[in-house]
């Protein structure tokens, strides 16, 4: 089997699509001749052509725009919004229009685009480069949000969001491209040749949307995390040298509560975790449902780890970032109660 980053994978699950399926279109800022600011896009073009993978104006709300209405006319673009700092021009379109185009039409349009961004810090981006505003598109109904962790689920999650028939966010964790950072910046990182979820098939396959994975199993408590702090709980609970069982959501929106519910059950404690801003982040509607279907289960209050409510400061990184560290003081602590 093909070894592959997270970049070619995302690539990979392009070009797959875009072979199987002529009405597959890919679009955005510098996708085309340029293969994109992280080359995910590299070569599709030159493949393609220009007709299918093609380069825009610097609008994000024209780019989703015209994908709203070729979606319409039975086209299914997959269009890449730079970074995610740059989709709030685009969110108009988004939520007052891809999201309810079947609930507007009664069923009659659907809207089958997705549309790739990469998230997250990690790489001193700073304030505009490092955002994770992937909240912002699970409170509206009408999205899906998928949020891979490694090479295998993006090329699976992503050839599945193309062929959906609604609208889906694909954040794409922008430090995982190479490796499966663990939040110790200190170390190198291990590239996804050495890790077995950079084995990814070459050919066509999906993974269910709406479904997470238990990265590892565990009885003292549960940690639910997505991205790249998939790896970093991995390293705390590592760490810290506690039984933590970690879920990856992988799939926000829809959310795979039974296996959350099924772990806290067991567990009786859970930490979650993610790099967005704590306040009105996701970690806090995790929250709310752990509270409401395993309450009495609990044998400690569910504690969050996140980014500080601050934009996201370029030289404090490190402290910003939900590192190892905090989230083994949050699994001692939960242990403690």
């Amino acid at each position: 089997m093909a070894r592959m980053t997270m970049i070619e994978a995302v690539r990979s699950a392009m070009d797959v699509s875009m072979a199987k399926d002529d009405n597959v279109v890919v679009f955005g800022e510098d996708v085309g001749y340029f293969g994109g600011v992280f080359r995910c896009t590299q070569g599709l073009q030159a493949k393609y052509g220009r007709t299918r993978c093609f380069d825009t104006p610097i609008s994000e709300s024209g780019i989703v725009g015209t994908a709203i209405g070729m979606a319409a006319y039975g086209l299914k673009p997959c269009v890449e919004i730079q970074f995610a700092d740059y989709m709030y021009p685009a969110y108009d379109q988004l939520t007052q229009e891809a999201a309810r185009i079947r609930y507007r039409s009664n069923g009659d349009f659907t809207c089958p685009i997705v549309v790739r961004m990469p998230t997250g810090g990690g790489i001193f981006g700073g304030q505009t480069h490092s955002q994770s505003p992937e909240a912002l598109f699970t409170h509206v109904c009408g999205l899906k949000v998928i949020v891979p962790s490694n090479p295998y689920d993006a090329k699976g999650l992503l050839i599945a969001a193309i062929e959906d028939p609604d609208p889906v966010m694909y954040l794409e964790p922008k430090r995982l491209y190479n490796g499966p950072f663990d939040g110790h910046h200190e170390r190198p990182v291990t590239p996804w040749s050495k890790h077995d979820l950079g084995e990814v098939p070459e050919g066509h396959y999906t993974i269910p949307i709406g479904k997470a994975e238990v990265r590892r199993a565990g009885s003292a408590v549960t940690v639910v995390a997505y991205g790249t702090m998939v790896h970093v709980a991995l390293a705390a609970a590592e760490d810290a040298g506690i039984d933590a069982e970690v879920i990856d959501l992988r799939s926000l929106l829809p959310l795979d509560l039974d296996t959350i519910v099924k772990s806290v059950t067991k567990t009786g404690r859970c930490v979650v975790v993610h790099e967005a801003t704590l306040t009105s982040g996701f970690g806090a509607e995790v929250v709310s449902l752990v509270q409401e279907h395993c309450f009495y289960h609990l044998e400690a209050p569910v504690v969050r780890v996140a980014g500080w409510d601050t934009p996201y400061p370029h030289a404090q990184e490190w402290d910003y970032f939900p590192g190892p560290g905090r989230v083994g003081r949050a699994l001692a602590e939960v242990m403690e109660a």
